[in-house]
């Protein structure tokens, strides 16, 4: 986004940063902590929350901010942001309510908790940045409907799968092609790793065992290619993606089928590929002239061209989507209208009545992504909403669970906010 860099610039030169509150101090909001701090003008980060203040204390010293105040009210964090003070707290109510924030980065990847970060920042008028696509494949179409009367904006982030395929996807559209494949790139697919296989990766990459559990065993490529699917309006030509093995992102154009790209667009992904861990859009032009400068260009014989991005940088990108939220009231990521694809949950093994499910990343159950149509037909229970249901009948290993197999903990903002997104947007 070239644009954005400039216009932080004019905001840095007048001594007007924009003031973000980050909600989540762990792997990724450490590093956007330290991204913002040192290398965007214009930007600030203005207060933290996080269960552990030592955490959210440690985000700020590591970006070189030594003098933080803990505060417990509304008007303490007020208080402290117009004295240009940084603030701590373990209530990220306070970020959603304080008068000072422009916008609010929230990066947990929990579910109900984040529920209620989004849905009282969007009240009180702050533009939602969601490096959360578990929250955002679950609810993300209501939450979208909440911040269009709000008049701000919901959106996934820059840096993340999401975003990278989706900035790719606008480019390769504004170039003259049209997109019918949204694509992820994927070292890894095994739908029965748990939080054990996974622990040796986590600790060597300072993430939890559980996001690297969802990382490999399905759950979080589903979730972001389900985001893609509602900003596009692309579907998936069957439960969990075809997800074809090849060893380059020039393969892609030869290993779909035809008719349904053409029929709908997909979101899909590819295995084992370079440039890993990158993303791809296939774009459509059978112009015969378009087609000779392709071939000129090395783009190959078309008509389908393989379009990718080679990384993805998630806390290095996220400030551009805060930029262009609050400076042009523009979304990375959003969804157009209602769900097009969900993740639906799937035993990850044999289990029994009376059991509790333990949600992404864990021992129990995986997420799959399906068509919304299908989900919908079937009863299917989200897999975002999936933590802590009980079940009420034995549950054989890669069987989809619905909602008759299990029962759903009282009070969930989560469940009341999916309940809305179902009766607001019908069942194609």
């Amino acid at each position: 986004m070239i644009i954005v860099d400039t216009a932080l610039k004019k905001r840095d030169e007048a001594n007007q940063p924009i003031k973000v509150g980050l909600v989540g101090a762990g792997y990724i909001g450490r590093g956007t902590t330290l991204q913002i701090e040192k290398h965007v003008p214009g930007m600030t980060v203005a207060a933290i929350a996080n269960r552990t203040l030592s955490s959210a204390t440690r985000a700020f010293n590591e970006a070189g901010i030594e003098s933080v105040r803990t505060v417990t009210s509304t008007d303490q964090i007020n208080d402290c942001l117009a004295k240009g003070e940084r603030a701590v707290t373990d209530d990220p109510q306070l970020l959603c309510e304080a008068e000072g924030i422009d916008a609010i980065i929230e990066a947990t990847g929990h579910v109900e908790f984040s529920a209620h970060v989004a849905l009282n920042g969007i009240k009180n008028k702050k533009h939602m940045i969601l490096m959360n696509a578990e929250l955002d494949a679950t609810v993300g179409p209501i939450l979208k409907v909440y911040a269009d009367r709000a008049g701000v904006i919901v959106t996934n982030a820059d840096g993340d799968q999401p975003g990278v395929m989706m900035n790719l996807y606008r480019f390769v559209k504004s170039i003259g092609y049209h997109p019918v494949l949204a694509g992820n790139i994927k070292g890894l697919q095994d739908y029965y790793r748990t939080p054990e296989t996974q622990k040796g990766f986590a600790d060597a990459h300072g993430l939890s065992p559980e996001m690297a559990t969802s990382f490999a065993d399905g759950t979080k490529i589903s979730m972001e290619n389900a985001i893609v699917a509602n900003a596009t309006g692309f579907k998936v030509g069957k439960r969990g993606m075809y997800g074809p093995r090849c060893k380059h992102a020039n393969e892609a154009v030869n290993l779909f089928p035809m008719d349904k790209l053409m029929a709908d667009g997909l979101v899909d992904y590819i295995i084992g590929a370079e440039p890993g861990p990158g993303v791809f859009v296939l774009g459509y032009n059978d112009h015969p002239e378009r087609r000779n400068y392709m071939k000129y260009f090395k783009m190959g014989d078309g008509p389908l061209y393989s379009f990718y991005v080679p990384y993805h940088l998630p806390h290095l990108e996220v400030p551009l989507t805060v930029a262009r939220a609050v400076l042009f009231h523009d979304a990375a990521v959003a969804p157009i209208a209602g769900p097009v694809c969900d993740v639906i949950t799937i035993a990850k093994r044999d289990l029994k009545k009376g059991e509790t499910l333990d949600g992404i990343g864990g021992f129990t159950c995986y997420g799959m992504i399906e068509n919304s149509s299908v989900c919908r037909s079937d009863n299917l229970l989200p897999m975002g909403l999936s933590e802590g249901c009980r079940l009420t009948r034995d549950i054989p290993k890669d069987r989809a669970i619905g909602y008759a197999d299990v029962q759903v903990p009282d009070g969930r903002l989560s469940d009341k906010l999916r309940r809305e997104q179902d009766s607001f947007f019908p069942a194609v």
